[in-house]
């Protein structure tokens, strides 16, 4: 006897209730990143040292959590080094995107940041040897014109903020590349056990590079890098890496796009960084392509 899957509570129900949950996961992640530029503003160490602080003070939480995934186990070698590999991307990624918040606006920073979003898409076409249909192309296009009418509202601003711009830009080339390692190691391993081991590769780079470069180190006030770390690392970086295996990257590459959005309205309720009506009409785009983005999955395979 086989059970039904109608969708009217029975398996298929759950199994898009379970979609939907895991869908939040990743928006939810998405948003709380989207406060960690702020919050690198205002720590009183320098831009490097802050993402230091960052993995330093969530390392001892995120290792607690992965000892009890793996049952006090040691993971394979082999994903040990995938990890870890993302982890030296993530530091360069953070050391660069840090020195390019204290450099430009928040919003900036962020959209700049996230041009990973726009190259996991890309990457997604190439892995999927054909372009997108439907609701997925409509999604895509909403997206770039998005991202391209705040890039052109970017490119407007001062030219003071173009070295926070360039810094911001390589940050999102490095973020690419973590993203796609560590969609490849949450393959074998559980969420908080990857993300212990990348975090812990981040730190002799990042404080090695903050001393290099005669940055303040020991901070005054813990404040922002408690908050920095825990919101942050913790429970952004958690639920992204949690939910990076039951998406495609075209998906978590859309749902990037969220960030700058989120940075934007808090650069200008914290900083009088103000949004104009080109701001607000890319980020409307990007949302529509967030919803849109999801119809198709829904017809597909549960999750």
């Amino acid at each position: 006897m086989t059970a039904k899957t109608d969708g009217t509570g029975g398996i298929g129900g759950a199994a898009a209730r379970r979609a939907g949950w895991v869908f939040a996961a990743l928006l939810g992640g998405n948003i709380v990143l989207a406060v960690g530029a702020p919050l690198v503003r205002l720590a009183d160490t320098g831009p490097i040292a802050t993402g230091f602080w960052r993995m330093a003070i969530a390392l001892p939480f995120l290792a607690l959590l992965g000892w009890r995934e793996m049952g006090g186990r040691m993971p394979p070698r082999a994903a040990i080094g995938v990890a870890m590999a993302a982890g030296l991307f993530f530091a360069l990624d953070l050391a660069a995107w840090h020195m390019g918040i204290v450099r430009t606006k928040v919003a900036n920073a962020t959209l700049f940041g996230n041009c990973a979003s726009l190259l996991l898409v890309l990457w997604g076409i190439f892995l999927a040897r054909t372009l997108p249909r439907g609701w997925q192309a409509l999604a895509v296009l909403l997206a770039f014109a998005g991202a391209a009418l705040l890039m052109g509202q970017s490119y407007e601003l001062a030219p003071a903020y173009l070295v926070g711009d360039l810094f911001s830009l390589l940050a999102g080339v490095f973020y690419t590349f973590y993203v796609i390692l560590m969609q490849r190691v949450r393959g074998g391993l559980g969420a908080w056990t990857t993300l212990g081991l990348s975090s812990a590769a981040t730190l002799p780079v990042l404080l090695g590079a903050a001393v290099a470069l005669g940055e303040v180190v020991m901070p005054v006030d813990w404040t922002p890098l408690v908050a920095l770390a825990l919101s942050s690392q913790v429970v952004g970086q958690g639920l992204l890496i949690w939910a990076l295996p039951r998406f495609s990257p075209l998906v978590i590459g859309l749902t990037l796009l969220v960030q700058p959005a989120i940075a934007a309205l808090a650069g200008w309720l914290m900083f009088g960084e103000r949004l104009g009506a080109i701001d607000l009409a890319g980020g409307l785009m990007v949302g529509a392509a967030l919803v849109l983005i999801r119809l198709p999955s829904r017809r597909q395979r549960p999750i």
